[in-house]
């Protein structure tokens, strides 16, 4: 599945929901699956800044992909986390680099989250995006 793939079949899921307060309930439900996060990943060069709560993204390049592993102190924002990983996870760097992130738009992200939510998201969106780029070269 591409990239791009997994954005779609993220939006058809959402479509299921009538309501954001059904999708927030997703969102915090997909946070509550994240994988441990180990305390010795919470370091500064992993920390994300513009975020309202404390979040960490930590990366490892395995063979052709990148791999992150990220965790926040807040429900919503590990459920947003979710969705970047289930996006962004285990792909080549030059997929992420060259793929537009349409999901945000697509669910009305940007439109149902609060703004320091909304800043942090692209926080984090752009850490994977940097990280990426640094790979890519």
């Amino acid at each position: 599945m591409t990239l791009q793939d997994a954005q779609t079949e993220l939006v058809e899921e959402f479509e299921i929901f009538d309501n954001w307060m059904d999708r927030y309930q997703y969102i915090i439900d997909m946070g509550k699956q994240l994988p441990a996060f180990p305390e010795e990943w919470k370091t500064p060069e992993c920390k994300i800044q513009g975020c309202q709560s404390n979040v960490w993204i930590h990366h490892r390049r395995d063979a052709d992909v990148l791999h992150f592993d990220a965790t926040s102190d807040a429900a919503i924002v590990s459920g947003l986390i979710a969705v970047l990983m289930r996006i962004y996870n285990d792909r080549a760097p030059q997929e992420i680099v060259s793929t537009q992130p349409s999901f945000l738009e697509d669910l009305g992200l940007d439109k149902h989250l609060s703004p320091t939510r909304s800043n942090g998201l692209h926080s984090m969106l752009a850490r994977i995006y940097e990280v990426a780029e640094q790979e890519a070269a």
